[in-house]
């Protein structure tokens, strides 16, 4: 695992070995969801809307960062 960011209330992180469309997970106390790099939409898990708004803001201005990172971690 990966972790690309960490905000007070969440966190990106990139696992390897992981499988489905490439993503990443953003994790929170209490929750984590899977989101999709090349649509950002949530592939499944539960969140809090303020911070997905926020770990997306982030996400969206680094999609080549995050896709680099998951061809890296899942060849």
């Amino acid at each position: 695992m990966v972790t690309l960011h960490r905000a007070p209330a969440w966190k990106i992180a990139v696992y390897g070995r992981d499988h489905g469309v490439p993503h990443f997970h953003v994790e929170g106390r209490g929750w984590r969801c899977s989101v999709a790099i090349a649509t950002l939409e949530v592939i499944i898990g539960t969140y809090d809307a303020r911070s997905l708004a926020a770990a997306i803001a982030w996400a969206s201005a680094r999609r080549a960062e995050l896709a680099d990172t998951w061809n890296e971690l899942n060849p």
